[in-house]
């Protein structure tokens, strides 16, 4: 049975044109991920910094809503408000 590679990105490049000139395969993607082939076969994505920080950022939002969400549905807890 062959394997299936699934290449989640626009652009992609070989490891040795990233190694020869990193800078122009980030270029490349223009601002997005850019798939790393070794041996056509996907290998990891380079991700600009940009893109990274925005992806942190919104895991980290999922992380706080689903926390919030489950603080709503436990109602058994106290407020001092003097502690307010």
């Amino acid at each position: 049975m062959s394997e299936i590679n699934l290449i989640l990105a626009d652009s992609s490049a070989s490891v040795s044109d990233l190694k020869k000139n990193p800078m122009a395969v980030v270029k490349a993607g223009e601002g997005f991920p850019v798939a790393i082939l070794n041996r056509n076969k996907p290998a990891f994505y380079c991700v600009p910094s940009e893109e990274w920080e925005r992806l942190l950022d919104k895991l980290e939002d999922i992380e706080l809503s689903h926390l919030a969400k489950g603080r709503i549905n436990n109602k058994s807890f106290r407020v001092d408000l003097d502690e307010l």
